[in-house]
């Protein structure tokens, strides 16, 4: 590892747009919270969890995923999932997040809403504080579940609408396109909420043009197979449109079979509004940084590439103009002032 660039990225001022946060539980916070709650995990030692996370696709990773997700039980739990990732994000110089959760993920297994979401709110305002990093959150539906449902888990949320910065799909794409969900997105829509959702990761760029045509989303989450359509390449670069990478989850995940075969810098050569994230670092072997450090290395990116990733993070966020144009100075003073 190179320790100049290493320096250089974590010290780039950044946010992060696409993280979930059940998807940030450590083995080592897993294992603390299943002796809280009296849980039983099938996993005897954090190595054995670590070694459970050996896997090659995207449901088998959900399989996991839920079943880790299962030690979240109180309020205090996800307050303490939240912070400790905060905790990480403030010593990468991370300024702004906007973080997924699942509530479909807890309420199916009779856990409160109201104690998902004042746990991890509590938590944003805590790290606000404690740290200064500005936070959104997004609620996320669970794709493979109906939109019934995603209607359901909405009407649980309305007393936290004021708090929640917009609505996010996610889970299981292949064969549960955009369109499944398309009169869920136009409530949202009419409440006032951004949208985002993934499309293109393991989906095909079809899958693109629903998420853009019928959900009118915000953002796109991954977003890798627009290159599969050069009109959709050309729409989303004429639009400004922000798609969240995340490369590690990509590794991980087999969406790519090398680092060096990532499509970010090709993305970006087209026009695209790109910008670096890590889905669910637990899980996927890097948080924010490291998923900076993983396309500089094996892309050979430069440090004016790697503060263009770092200003689109905060162009793609949904901060007020004022304050995108702070983020964004304070990159540049932070380029002019590093040294070589």
């Amino acid at each position: 590892m190179d320790n100049e660039l290493k320096d250089f990225v974590k010290g780039l001022p950044k946010a992060e747009l696409h993280l979930h946060l059940e998807g940030s539980l450590e083995p080592e916070l897993m294992f603390a919270l299943a002796q809280r709650n009296a849980v039983a995990i099938p996993y005897e030692t954090v190595d054995a969890v670590r070694a459970a996370y050996d896997f090659s696709n995207l449901q088998d990773f959900l399989d996991i995923y839920y079943a880790g997700a299962d030690v979240l039980r109180h309020e205090r739990d996800f307050y303490d999932l939240t912070m400790a990732y905060l905790k990480r994000m403030a010593q990468e110089n991370v300024r702004h997040v906007e973080v997924f959760f699942d509530p479909q993920t807890h309420t199916d297994r009779g856990i409160a809403f109201e104690a998902v979401a004042d746990g991890i709110l509590a938590a944003l305002d805590d790290g606000e504080r404690d740290f200064g990093i500005t936070s959104g959150l997004i609620l996320c539906f669970l794709r493979h579940l109906s939109e019934e449902a995603a209607f359901d888990v909405l009407a649980m949320a309305d007393p936290y609408l004021d708090r929640i910065s917009g609505v996010g799909l996610d889970s299981s794409e292949l064969g549960h396109p955009p369109s499944k969900f398309a009169r869920i997105f136009k409530e949202a829509g009419a409440r006032g909420l951004k949208r985002v959702a993934h499309a293109g990761e393991e989906g095909p760029a079809p899958y693109i043009h629903e998420a853009l045509d019928i959900l009118h989303v915000d953002r796109i989450d991954h977003g890798n197979r627009c290159l599969d359509d050069p009109e959709l390449v050309a729409r989303l670069a004429r639009s400004g449109m922000t798609l969240t990478l995340c490369p590690l989850s990509n590794l991980k995940l087999c969406v790519i079979d090398d680092m060096a075969h990532h499509p970010l810098k090709r993305m970006m050569e087209s026009g695209l509004h790109v910008m670096v994230n890590s889905d669910d670092p637990a899980y996927f072997g890097g948080y924010l940084t490291d998923n900076y450090l993983a396309v500089a290395q094996a892309l050979n990116l430069s440090r004016d590439d790697l503060a263009v990733l770092a200003k689109n993070s905060f162009r793609g966020s949904f901060l007020d103009e004022a304050a995108k144009a702070r983020h964004m100075a304070a990159i540049d003073d932070y380029i002019a002032a590093y040294p070589g």
